[in-house]
This record gives C-alpha cells, structure tokens and sequence, in this order.
C-alpha cells in the first residue's frame, strides 16, 4: 500500500477494526519511511451481477432500483425501513451466493415478492399487482385468492 504522503510503498497496520456491521475493515496504517498515519478500508470483490430483462436486454444489477419497488409497495404500511434494507439485502446475497452471474428480472421479482409476503400482504399485493401487469381484474382477483388461501 502507497503512502499517500510519500508514495513509500511499504507500512505497517497500527489498529484494525470492523465497519458497517463487518462489511469493511477500516485500518490506520503508519508509513515505514515518513511515519505519517493514514487510514484505508478493506471490503470483500463482489462480481457484478448481470440482470436479462424482459425484453432481453442486459443491465448490471442496481440494489437501488429494488429498494425503490419495495418502498413504493411498503408506502403507507406499517414496515420499517430496516425491514426493507434487511430484505433486500438478503436477496442480493442470494444473488452473490449463486453460481450464475446473469439472472433474469423474473427471479429478481419472485424473490422480492416472497419477502413482500412475508413482511405485508397489503405490500405484496402492490409489488404483485405492477410485477405481474395484471391484464384485468379476475387475474388480480385470482392472485388475491391464492394469497388468502395461502394464509389459512
């Protein structure tokens, strides 16, 4: 590691700790040559995930635009923010665990709307409803159907 100081490529790590819940590990380094102290992050090489789309075009993953959908589906329910990240999170883990590094919007959207379901109804309905373009009311009706069925 180049001390930003004097570009000396040589230091020693004088205090290690963990961020961000252990996402990253933030260490103060000292320059073997001007002493001067600096501090660098280290976090994990995750690969980039490639999502196909419905009309098979390509685009990198955007935890972003997931965290969006369900706080629009989440909108005036009674669901914290936590949830959301904590839900999204665990989906994009899903996504980083697995073994294929292009994954179709589809599966994004059965996995975003099996943590809607268990989280809130009301919200699942909502994903559902824009995930799954209902054409008329009896598709809606049928999906509202299963979702009571499923509940009992």
């Amino acid at each position: 590691m180049k001390c930003p100081f004097c570009s000396y490529e040589e230091s020693k790590v004088v205090d290690s700790r963990s961020t961000d819940e252990g996402i990253r590990i933030r260490r103060r380094r000292e320059c073997m040559s001007c002493k001067k102290r600096f501090t660098t992050y280290e976090v994990i090489e995750s690969l980039p995930i490639i999502v196909i789309k419905r009309d098979r075009s390509r685009e990198a993953f955007n935890r972003d635009k997931l965290v969006t959908g369900f706080l629009r589906a989440c909108q005036k329910r009674p669901v914290s923010i936590d949830t959301i990240e904590r839900s999204v999170d665990e989906i994009e883990a899903v996504l980083q665990n697995s073994l294929d590094r292009e994954v179709t919007s589809i599966k994004i959207g059965e996995l975003a709307m099996e943590k809607l379901k268990a989280i809130d109804p009301v919200a699942y309905v909502r994903f559902a409803s824009v995930y799954r373009q209902f054409k008329d009311i009896n598709t809606f009706m049928e999906e509202l159907t299963k979702l009571l069925s499923d509940r009992t």
